[in-house]
């Protein structure tokens, strides 16, 4: 049973479509921690201007999304929510 195309028409308007997508999940090859830092620097700078952060939060958190920054938050900081 996948997402409705209702529950995901905010990602149309999500702040981190196009080019940018690589800072939101770690590479296929290892990184170093300050690569990382970095990377997950960037990619909440970009939600912190999105205009459907919290949309996309509350969508990561109700479908148990665990990789990736997804509504300001990484992996780590969402478990609290699970």
């Amino acid at each position: 049973m996948g997402a409705q195309p209702s529950e995901v028409a905010w990602q149309t308007r999500a702040a981190c479509r196009g080019p940018n997508t690589d800072f939101f999940y770690p590479p296929s090859k290892a990184e170093r921690k300050s690569e990382k830092i970095e990377r997950e620097r960037r990619a909440k700078e970009i939600c912190a201007r999105c205009e459907v952060v919290q949309e996309c939060l509350d969508y990561s958190i109700r479908i148990r999304e665990l990789h990736g920054i997804w509504g300001g938050l990484t992996e780590r900081e969402r478990r609290v929510y699970f």
